[in-house]
């Protein structure tokens, strides 16, 4: 593919050793797969597997209780309660290791201005959001880093206070003028299952403290490129760890190299903030580790790039008759051992 100077092909012509062989692929509708009967770890149980793309929260789940599918993604955290009582479904839940955040472009002027990221952060209520958008399946973030990680604090140092955000505002010059877009994910995350009302909700907020917010929302692929360009004020993202390691998600969001790749949507780059991620990434004593991170996340409640808003509960419903479905903790979906009751 390299050779051919079409190395962009991997992700729509996978090569691997998996324990499904790719089959068909259309894409917003499905990817069939077939078992590998070479797999070297023997030949998985199920013959034929298919991802029917559906970005419709509400949607999968009727689909699943139709039995037109098997295993659904997750669930909008208003319907876990009603799945749980259905005699045919199981919900497998899981403290996610993962983040949702609001982000502020420090390119974007006023937002290079420190006291207006803070009074931004104290302006949004964030245990109101979680109990509206989570609806019991999150807890309000201390940190970008999940708790289960090594280094995570507790204590984002951002408590809701309108009062002390007008007061910032008013420090900083901006006590009534201040206009600014909030660019909100038009999909359904693990960690933000509902990133429109979440943006909704903090555009009240700030118009509480004076300011004035425009929600702005584009195609998820199109968001995705427009933000890592820069164009966003404020932004709504977050992520699923891939390892459980903290540097994964305090590098991939807010490293320097970030910035340029785009992943550091904030585009903010510091550098004791990175002199730390990087020692992180050497020292191998955990509890040298734990120390270099929470002086990262020290800095991080200083300088706030991001406002760590929650933390989720992952919750993915399955029929009763999936068998051997096992939970990952990084989002992952592994059918290699799954099979289904006769």
């Amino acid at each position: 593919m390299v050779a051919a100077g079409t190395p962009e092909l991997i992700d729509s012509e996978p090569v691997g050793t998996g324990p499904f062989v790719l089959q068909a692929y259309v894409p917003d509708s499905q990817i069939r797969y077939a078992a590998n009967k070479d797999y070297w770890r023997g030949a998985p149980k199920i013959d034929t597997l298919v991802f029917a793309v559906t970005p419709e929260p509400t949607t999968r789940v009727e689909r699943l209780k139709a039995n037109e599918c098997q295993v659904a993604a997750p669930p909008p955290p208003s319907a876990v309660a009603d799945l749980r009582t259905d005699p045919d479904i199981t919900v497998l839940d899981l403290k996610g290791q993962n983040i949702g955040i609001l982000g502020f472009n420090v390119e974007h002027q006023p937002l290079g201005d420190v006291r207006v990221r803070m009074a931004l952060a104290k302006a949004v209520d964030r245990k109101a959001i979680v109990d509206a958008v989570y609806a019991g399946a999150g807890t309000v973030a201390g940190s970008v880093v999940p708790p289960a990680q090594i280094g995570a604090v507790t204590d984002a140092g951002i408590d809701y206070d309108p009062d002390g955000a007008k007061a910032l505002l008013k420090e900083a010059g901006h006590e009534s003028d201040l206009k600014i877009s909030l660019w909100a994910m038009p999909v359904s995350r693990p960690y933000n299952p509902n990133a429109k009302r979440m943006a909704e909700m903090i555009q009240a907020d700030w118009a509480k403290v004076g300011v004035n917010a425009e929600i702005v929302s584009f195609e998820w692929g199109e968001y995705l490129k427009r933000t890592a360009a820069g164009e966003q004020d404020a932004y709504l993202l977050g992520g699923s760890s891939d390892n459980g390691d903290p540097d994964n998600m305090l590098s991939y969001l807010l490293s320097c190299d970030g910035v340029k790749g785009g992943s550091n949507r904030s585009r903010w780059c510091d550098p004791a903030f990175e002199k730390l991620l990087q020692d992180g990434r050497v020292a191998a004593d955990p509890k040298q580790r734990a120390d270099i991170y929470a002086r990262a996340q020290a800095i991080l409640k200083v300088e706030v790039p991001v406002a760590p808003i929650a933390h989720s509960v992952v919750a993915i419903p399955i029929r009763k008759s999936v068998l051997n479905y096992v939970l990952d903790p990084f989002g992952r979906q592994n059918f290699a051992a799954v099979d289904m009751a006769e």
